[in-house]
């Protein structure tokens, strides 16, 4: 199945680029906003869906259990291609767009949101800014031994007091000679233990606050870095979440990525497009939550029908419909304005804040159709109430995915007036 399933992603890159070839951004973004997918993007999908079926549904539930880290189904996205969806194939990847990523993240995601965790941390948060602001050395250095699904990577920013703030970083970078020395925490990391390499920020001029930070790439394990405990966490319980501490590591001068004070641009602009792959996770779980309802619903019976037929029931499967499609629209849309090559703050935020709303929202209808059944472990329905409720904070709350909506509609407006 993985060689057959690489071979389609292959074919799908290629059709993809033919595609793009002497077409301009708006018509890619008016194709990309149609509700039916193009015939590639179908294929892609196809093989996503088959994959989440086949090697992630039918495990979901014990690796969440035994907290384990689903190294060989990481392997086998390397694999397939999926692993480094984004990086061109002149590096290793497959070359596809954000509109792919948007489908295979959501797929992955329906058949087992840990590992959909793992695959957006990896490619959004590692892979894609060294992609977009590292030079050749440091790409064929950190980017092309990532992208077969033997090695991931994580992204190091939130800190114990920072939170959201991500302009208040208090770990600091000083030059040494011919070294970068770190010195701080880094809070939450996703694939903290599995990961060999990080993409770190750093304070280097604390005068000069946001404008002072400095990201830089540090290869793992490293004298100087050590790990916190292994978080035991509500939900997506088979990624390892963990601390990064530094203590006088010294990494090589040209690990800066970027150049000195870009730190918050890349941390911002590397959010931005992450968004997008929470989104279309989001909508996976909503999209799982309702498939578990229908099912149950068609199945149980209750004053002599199936409890589909009931009316209370039918109008909340309505209204769980309503949130995937939606929300799956507006994440489309999000991936159809970076191919585009068009500002899409406003729209990944749109989408992430509404996905992740309907992943909680349908999670807890769920549970609500299941009655008891869902509140116990033999049914997917409570897993999928617990990994839901992380998509509403982490690359962003919703709070903060509010005041970005509204920071760049009020943008808009003045410029309008």
């Amino acid at each position: 199945m993985a060689a057959a399933a690489a071979k389609t992603l292959q074919k799908i890159s290629r059709k993809l680029l033919l595609a793009k070839v002497g077409s301009s951004g708006s018509s890619i973004c008016k194709a990309h906003s149609l509700a039916a997918l193009s015939e590639t993007h179908e294929m892609l999908r196809k093989t996503c869906r088959d994959f989440a079926d086949n090697e992630l549904a039918p495990i979901a539930g014990q690796l969440d259990k035994e907290h384990r880290f689903p190294k060989e189904q990481v392997k086998m996205m390397g694999d397939l291609g999926l692993m480094a969806i984004l990086v061109p194939e002149s590096y290793g990847g497959a070359g596809l767009d954000a509109m792919s990523y948007a489908l295979a993240m959501e797929e992955i995601s329906r058949g087992c949101a840990s590992t959909g965790t793992i695959l957006s941390a990896h490619i959004s948060l590692y892979l894609a800014p060294i992609m977009t602001y590292g030079n050749e050395e440091q790409k064929q250095k950190y980017v092309t031994p990532f992208v077969d699904g033997s090695r991931v990577g994580c992204f190091g920013l939130s800190e114990p007091g920072n939170g959201s703030d991500a302009g208040a970083a208090s770990t600091t970078a000083h030059l040494d000679g011919d070294h970068w020395v770190l010195n701080g925490t880094k809070a939450w990391i996703t694939n903290g233990f599995e990961s060999e390499a990080a993409v770190v920020f750093a304070t280097t001029d604390k005068n000069l606050k946001h404008k002072g930070i400095s990201a830089f790439i540090v290869p793992k394990p490293i004298e100087g870095l050590s790990l916190g405990k292994k978080e035991d966490k509500l939900g997506i319980r088979a990624t390892s979440t963990t601390y990064l501490i530094f203590e006088e590591c010294r990494i090589p001068k040209e690990n800066l990525l970027g150049e000195p004070g870009f730190g918050f641009k890349i941390a911002m602009t590397t959010l931005d497009a992450g968004r997008i792959g929470i989104a279309a996770q989001g909508v996976g779980i909503a999209q799982a939550a309702l498939d578990c309802a229908l099912d149950y619903s068609a199945k149980r019976e209750a004053f002599g029908a199936p409890i589909n037929k009931m009316q209370m029931v039918q109008a909340k499967l309505a209204d769980m419909e309503v949130k995937v499609q939606s929300s799956r629209l507006l994440t489309w849309q999000a991936a159809a304005f970076k191919d585009a090559g068009l500002n899409f703050t406003k729209e990944a935020a749109m989408a992430k804040l509404a996905a992740s709303e309907a992943a909680t929202y349908n999670a807890h209808q769920a549970i609500q159709i299941l009655g008891g059944m869902g509140y116990v472990t033999d049914m997917p329905a409570e897993r999928h109430y617990r990994d839901a409720r992380i998509t509403e904070i982490y690359e962003g709350t919703s709070e903060i995915q509010r005041l970005v909506i509204a920071g760049q509609l009020l943008k808009e407006f003045a410029q309008k007036a």
